[in-house]
């Protein structure tokens, strides 16, 4: 029998995130114990962008950590942490002096107000002590569990002018006192005399400089704040909690700081990705168009012009991940600027669709009519290699081997457990397609560009070959497959994937109705969302990161679709349950959660490492109030329709966002709905 020890089996772990507590203000981002302590173990950190630029803030009183009660969040960008101090002030077995310690993330840094409290008898002299380090450690590293480019010891500071300052490269890292603190390389103190029934405030300043960042802040947001009231409490706490994460995750490049995108999600993916921002910027429509704007324009410039097999990069292609260094990943390294996705192209066209018809002006679409060009000749000329009709990857230099959105290694499994090999044509990826081929010829046919023709007769054939191709059955009934393998073979688990396909015009009513019966139906269903794989397939764990967990943006897209096929019974099953997630997170959803079932487990199950803000799941509680709403736009034709079905009982929305002006809609218990005026618009539906 060979024995292992401990430490062989925990080297490098990806740390956990789920008992964390993080504030950010993007690029920066902060994550602390419950106490609010930075120990730089794991992914405690404060973050800017790419670089862990505080490993360490450590507060004692007099020398001990006060003991940690309770902590809330002020928002995204702010929390307050409570703590008692044990054996000072009065004797006796209640605590007499206590510490709060209100800690807010700030767009360039973080800012950190401490105050103690006395209310004993006497009066309290005590030591406040900050240690503090920075190690710069690369996202990447963390996320591998590593340490920064010291190893395990962190930059030194230096003390410039009672400021503690340190560097390395372009990175400025300075720590300014507020209140008499002494100074020194790694240490804060103030001596503090606190009255009875008296509190003392001292505070805390770090700024970052970093001239290297690919991300910075961005200079507008163009993103309402509704104010939700509903039967259902549930939903107005949880959209404004997700839309404070969603103004929270907004950043832009450093070359365009009023275009607005959407960061992926704290801590690991604090920066562009095409397809997260892409489907987050659709998700929120219905609130301004910021970051679709922003989304459009930042992908468009950064659209591929050449075929790079070491990047992905094809001509007309769209971006995967925007980086300030190459990113290692367990099974993977990916280029600074990584081109490594089969789906961002296609949605980047139904975006500029979907935006145009919220609202986009003609002078702002006009200028990204080359980029639509050029992203449809992608389709045609690089998405399908091998000419079968269907879009597909395959990688070719040690990037991501799966580049739809379960881009992990192991996503993609036949039915019986075994994982396909490429070029792998996954079936949601076709429904985009079909989509993005139809939306491209609207927007060329309504702009007088030649192509409308062709591009419709590519959707018919591309409907009629999927239905040809990517249909199976198993003791449940028919439904469409995962993926074809490189051998065209059916990849036949059922999964999410389907729901995907929802609301694309590649299905016809009958096939909508049969997937929306499989979504709901329990092995998919988990009953605080969909799971990402059915429970009957070999490949299902309830904690695969994309075989069987619940993805709250997977759910919300199913729920979108389902409304839209006119299936409102499955959308509002999935909505309850999404809803009770969304609760049992305290209205943040995480990026994903177990795919345990509501039956095994009386709460949902977080997954350790999720990342959490994640703004797609961020997003779909503004998903949710757009199905339950009904609500399609269609600004360039005039009209506004509102379809609201009797899912969750009557509620009012104020602060959404047509064509750039306010409008607020009330939705009855019978849903019948009433909506303030739009000038120009008709509003359909009342």
């Amino acid at each position: 029998m060979v024995e292992h020890s401990a430490a062989t089996r925990v080297v490098n772990l990806q740390p956990a995130l789920h008992e964390l507590v993080t504030v950010l203000a993007a690029p920066v981002t902060a994550l602390s114990a419950t106490s609010g302590d930075i120990t730089g173990e794991g992914a405690t950190g404060v973050f800017a962008a790419d670089l862990r630029v505080l490993s360490r803030s450590l507060l004692t009183v007099d020398g001990r950590s006060p003991e940690p009660v309770a902590h809330h969040l002020d928002g995204a960008h702010c929390v307050e942490f409570l703590g008692v101090c044990r054996g000072l002030g009065d004797p006796g077995p209640d605590p007499t002096v206590w510490l709060r310690r209100r800690r807010t993330a700030l767009r360039d840094g973080l800012r950190e107000e401490i105050l103690v409290e006395n209310v004993g008898a006497g009066m309290l002299e005590i030591l406040l002590e900050l240690e503090f380090a920075a190690d710069l450690a690369p996202i990447e590293t963390v996320k591998l569990g590593g340490a920064g480019p010291a190893g395990e010891h962190e930059t030194g500071f230096r003390v410039d002018a009672g400021i503690a300052v340190a560097e390395l490269a372009d990175v400025r890292i300075r720590i300014r006192a507020e209140g008499n603190a002494e100074a020194t390389a790694d240490m804060l103190r103030w001596s503090l005399q606190i009255p009875s029934r008296a509190t003392a405030s001292v505070g805390w300043t770090l700024t970052v400089q970093d001239p290297g960042a690919v991300m910075g802040p961005a200079t507008r947001l163009g993103l309402q704040n509704p104010v939700v009231v509903a039967d259902d409490a549930r939903l107005g706490r949880i959209v404004a909690r997700s839309v404070a994460d969603l103004t929270a995750l907004a950043a832009a490049t450093v070359e365009a700081p009023a275009d607005t995108v959407l960061t992926a999600g704290s801590p690991w993916y604090l920066t562009l990705f095409g397809r997260d921002s892409l489907w987050s910027a659709r998700m929120t429509l219905p609130l301004g168009l910021g970051p679709a704007r922003g989304t459009l324009r930042t992908l468009a410039a950064r659209q591929g012009t050449r075929v790079d097999p070491r990047t992905a990069e094809q001509p007309g292609k769209i971006l995967h991940e925007l980086r300030r260094s190459a990113f290692q990943a367990v099974d993977a390294f990916l280029p600074p600027v990584y081109y490594g996705t089969v789906d961002a192209t296609p949605l980047w066209i139904c975006l500029l669709r979907d935006a145009w018809k919220w609202g986009l002006t003609s002078a702002e679409v006009r200028p990204l009519l080359d980029p639509l060009e050029r992203a449809l000749g992608w389709i045609r000329d690089h998405g399908d290699a091998d000419g079968d009709g269907f879009l597909e990857y395959v990688d070719e230099a040690g990037g991501l081997t799966n580049q739809g959105w379960k881009d992990s290694g192991d996503s993609v499994r036949f039915a019986d457990g075994t994982i396909a090999t490429g070029p792998v044509a996954l079936a949601e990826v076709q429904g985009y397609s079909y989509e993005a081929m139809l939306a491209g010829a609207e927007l060329l046919a309504a702009f007088g560009r030649p192509g409308a023709v062709e591009w419709r007769r590519r959707a018919a054939d591309l409907r009629a070959n999927f239905r040809a191709h990517f249909w199976t059955e198993d003791e449940l009934g028919p439904f469409p497959v995962l993926a074809l393998d490189g051998a065209k073979r059916k990849v036949d688990s059922p999964a999410s994937n389907m729901g995907h396909l929802l609301g694309t015009g590649i299905l016809d009513p009958d096939e909508a109705a049969v997937i929306a019966a499989r979504l709901v139906h329990p092995s998919m269903n988990s009953g605080f969302g969909l799971r990402t794989m059915s429970t009957t397939a070999g490949g299902y764990s309830p904690l695969s990161y994309h075989c069987g967990t619940v993805w709250p943006h997977d759910t919300a897209i199913a729920i979108l679709g389902l409304v839209r096929e006119g299936c409102t019974e499955q959308a509002a099953e999935l909505a309850r349950g999404l809803l009770t997630a969304a609760d049992a997170f305290d209205g943040r959803l995480p990026e994903l959660f177990g795919g345990f079932g509501i039956d095994d487990t009386p709460a949902p199950v977080p997954y350790p490492a999720s990342c959490r803000p994640q703004a797609w799941a961020a997003a779909a509680s503004v998903v949710l109030l757009q199905a339950f709403l009904g609500l399609t736009a269609d600004v360039p034709a005039g009209t506004v329709t509102l379809t609201p079905a009797p899912l969750i009982g009557g509620f009012s929305v104020d602060g959404l966002e047509i064509a750039g002006q306010p409008w607020s809609v009330r939705v009855d218990r019978s849903g019948v709905a009433e909506a303030s005026p739009l000038a120009g618009i008709e509003i359909r539906g009342l």
